[in-house]
């Protein structure tokens, strides 16, 4: 660097068009210096290193800029360079955790009454404006009543509830929010830019979410970094710099939770107390990792291109339904807020841990037959008849379905249109290997992990050949094929063929149904031959007639398995 100082104090802006958020402040002043529409006294709130002292200091040189009052000061003029070095003598800042008597203040206050000496306003800058005393706000209060024209008070303080109310109604409030992560990452790269440093986008996410909302944090944080890396700011170097974990460990929670295996659940937990993890942090982070897959699903946007873990969020995304994801974030914060009442934090945690296993909805196993060309409604058994002092809702929601669905070939469709009328194609089998089983069925043998389960059944074998075997994905279904679960499949290919395979994925147009769609179809058919079985029941016909009875189509459900 050219430049020896710091980076927050080197990058600290100077002019409000260089301040990185907080753009409903910078409005609100700037068109209040615009119009000359000023008050005599503000107050900036908000937690450390979101801009407090730096919008005041850029407030105070809109005020008494030579070129006049303005939301753009020149930066050139003496009274603009000289509040930048800190030497305007018509400035006076004052700390208020190591001035907090009213002796202090009252000499403070006593200078307000004499005219500036260079400037147009004698601008006062009190930070942590809430560690005064009681009578040194009394004194304060004063001169905020009846101020002098060329006297500014500017507020800053962390925390304004232990302001009094008399103050704080002579004051003009904003309120400074803590930054995005993204904001700061894209922030940090910049500077790193100018500084001509190398760095990788993962090690900096970790700086911007250690900073935990404060842009001087974060460059506090790439010095630091700096210092420690050779040359370049690398993901691993940041982890050990921070004694940040590798959070691996919340992915494989899920995907176990998502598996229903409760051994591998506390098989982590146990991993995670040897290697000394927190688990009131980690409850924390699974919350925060829940909270981001809930964004993907609601508002993918929200998700960087670039964010590094996009590809492990996607995949979460698709396994667990959004309400499956409220229910676990809930349980999460639950439990961290009662982890101290447990009896030690490891029983704390796994009990979390249960209790999303024993509230995890319950769903069949999706595992797809194949369905002829046209299906239609077969006999089934009738449902059983509860007695009449049986709740009717109740009878109808479980009465059974007992429909058998009988396997036929594979179905021919465009995978991108449901409505393209399915026809049967032959298996595909396997070319100087031993015959496959046609795909679905080839799945239902295959000891895969969620993820990788979810990219297989979004493909159709293309071919097995020379140790190699060939998928084709759909175009819109690409952010499926990850490495984790690519590589999961293979291993699980090549233990069901004995042999090491090649495992291929191609990306185009996709003719044949898929696992994923036949699931589907088959899950429509056991619904619609609920309906039917429900609606031409016998006992359900007298309920409405004799007993007034209303039925609800939502809340019949097939109890059919997929299999």
């Amino acid at each position: 660097m050219s430049d020896t100082s710091v980076l927050a104090r080197k990058w600290r802006p100077k002019t409000f068009a260089q301040l990185a958020g907080q753009e409903h402040v910078v409005r609100a002043l700037g068109n209040a210096l615009s119009q000359n529409r000023l008050h005599h006294a503000y107050l900036f709130t908000g937690t450390r290193g979101v801009g407090k002292t730096t919008i005041a200091r850029i407030f105070a040189k809109s005020l008494n800029c030579l070129t006049g009052i303005t939301a753009t000061p020149c930066g050139v003029c003496s009274a603009c360079t000289e509040i930048d070095s800190g030497r305007f003598v018509d400035l006076i800042e004052l700390d208020a955790a190591s001035n907090t008597q009213v002796d202090n203040m009252r000499d403070l206050l006593e200078g307000a009454l004499y005219a500036p000496t260079s400037g147009r306003f004698k601008v006062y800058i009190i930070d942590e404006v809430h560690m005064l005393s009681k009578s040194a706000f009394n004194a304060m209060l004063k001169t905020l009543e009846e101020p002098p024209a060329h006297v500014k008070f500017i507020l800053a303080t962390t925390d304004p509830q232990k302001i009094p109310v008399t103050v704080l109604s002579r004051c003009l409030q904003f309120n400074l929010k803590q930054l995005p992560s993204a904001l700061i990452l894209s922030h940090l790269q910049y500077v790193l830019g100018q500084e001509c440093i190398e760095y990788e986008v993962g090690a900096l996410n970790l700086v911007a979410r250690a900073a935990q909302g404060s842009m001087r944090d974060a460059l506090s944080l790439t010095d630091q970094a700096i210092a420690f890396s050779d040359g370049k700011i690398e993901e691993a170097a940041m982890r050990s710099m921070l004694g940040a974990i590798d959070q691996s460990y919340l992915y494989e929670l899920l995907t176990a939770l998502h598996d229903k295996n409760g051994g591998a659940m506390l098989g982590i937990a146990d991993n995670m107390a040897i290697r000394s993890v927190a688990f009131d942090s980690a409850l924390q982070d699974l919350a925060s990792l829940l909270h981001r897959v809930a964004l993907v699903q609601m508002v993918p946007e929200a998700i960087a291109d670039d964010e590094p873990e996009r590809a492990s969020l996607l995949e979460l995304a698709l396994v667990y339904t959004p309400e499956e994801v409220q229910l676990f974030y809930q349980i999460a914060i639950h439990g961290r807020a009662e982890i101290d009442l447990a009896p030690d934090e490891y029983a704390g945690f796994t009990m979390t841990l249960l209790r999303m296993l024993a509230f995890i909805p319950a769903q069949a196993v999706a595992q797809a037959p194949v369905l002829p060309a046209r299906l239609s409604l077969a006999p089934v058994n009738p449902p059983v008849r509860p007695s009449l002092s049986q709740p009717v809702s109740q009878s109808l929601t479980q009465a059974p379905i007992n429909q058998q669905v009988s396997p036929a070939a594979p179905l021919l469709a465009a995978e991108s249109d449901p409505d393209i009328p399915l026809k049967p194609v032959t298996p595909v089998r396997a070319s100087g290997s031993p015959a496959c089983p046609d795909w679905p069925e080839l799945l239902r043998s295959l000891n895969v992990q969620a993820m990788a389960q979810q990219l297989a059944k979004h493909c159709v074998l293309d071919k097995v050949e020379d140790q190699q075997v060939v998928l084709r994905l759909a175009q819109e279904h690409k952010h499926l094929q990850t490495k984790m679960a690519t590589d999961n499949l293979q291993t699980a290919l090549s233990d069901y063929f004995g042999y090491p395979v090649k495992l291929f994925v191609l990306l185009g147009r996709v003719e044949v149904a898929t696992p994923a769609r036949i699931e589907r179809d088959t899950r429509e058919m056991n619904q619609l031959q609920a309906n039917e079985s429900i609606a031409q029941d016998e006992f359900v016909s007298k309920a409405q007639t004799q007993l007034a009875a209303t039925l609800f189509p939502e809340s019949i459900k097939s109890n059919k398995l997929i299999s």
